[in-house]
């Protein structure tokens, strides 16, 4: 769960990579970042005193402007490993549907912690156009802490020609390696219908700035 927190504490800084508030070119994922990351300052700062007064419009602000640039389903088949198998199509969409859910109060609730750090993404480069993975490296300056350094996984959409994140690595720890250790022993044990039963529970817990 330590390691689990620090890819939260460090997903706040590097929020605005993945976000939303005006339609962004998704074919180049080094522009689509960059994009983003200018737009979602500009709404975070000027949303600071509607989210200091309640802090569940966070979880508007990650659905509106995070899930558009992640590929959640992606993200839970991951998790899902090999009982993916095991489960039908319906038990599927539930656990995405409870999984994304899940993603939003996390997120939002790490972002009670925002104060404006500082990022630096990669130069961009030429991505081959074979090329179906993109891991894009980012800097998280932080005058509160020692700098952080993350690596961006990014999938392309075959469909749409479209990059989405799915995965961030830290040290060279995955968050969807963690999220597979974390879940996979109740995956097996529970069942998936438990498991997605847990995830709405834990994403119906109100979001709170930390020590209140």
């Amino acid at each position: 769960m330590k390691v689990f927190k620090i890819f939260w504490l460090a997903f706040v800084a590097s929020l605005p990579l993945f976000a939303h508030a005006a339609p962004v070119d998704k074919s180049d994922p080094y522009k689509m970042m960059e994009a983003v990351s200018q737009q979602t300052f500009a709404r975070l700062k000027a949303e600071q005193p509607q989210i200091q007064r309640n802090p569940e419009h966070l979880r508007t602000v990650v659905r509106q402007e995070l899930l558009p640039y992640i590929n959640t389903r992606y993200a839970a088949y991951k998790v899902l490993g090999p009982q993916l198998k095991q489960t039908s199509k319906e038990q599927r969409n539930e656990f995405v549907n409870a999984f994304s859910d899940y993603l939003v109060a996390s997120y939002a609730q790490v972002l009670t912690q925002y104060t404006n750090q500082e990022i630096r993404i990669e130069p961009a480069r030429k991505v081959p156009a074979n090329s179906s993975i993109v891991s894009i490296r980012v800097d998280i300056l932080d005058p509160q802490r020692p700098p952080i350094r993350l690596n961006f996984k990014l999938r392309k959409n075959k469909q749409s020609n479209e990059w989405q994140g799915y995965d961030m690595v830290a040290e060279g720890v995955s968050m969807i390696t963690t999220q597979q250790s974390e879940w996979s022993g109740r995956l097996r044990t529970e069942g998936i219908d438990k498991v997605t039963r847990d995830l709405r529970a834990i994403s119906a817990k109100p979001i709170k700035p930390e020590g209140k």
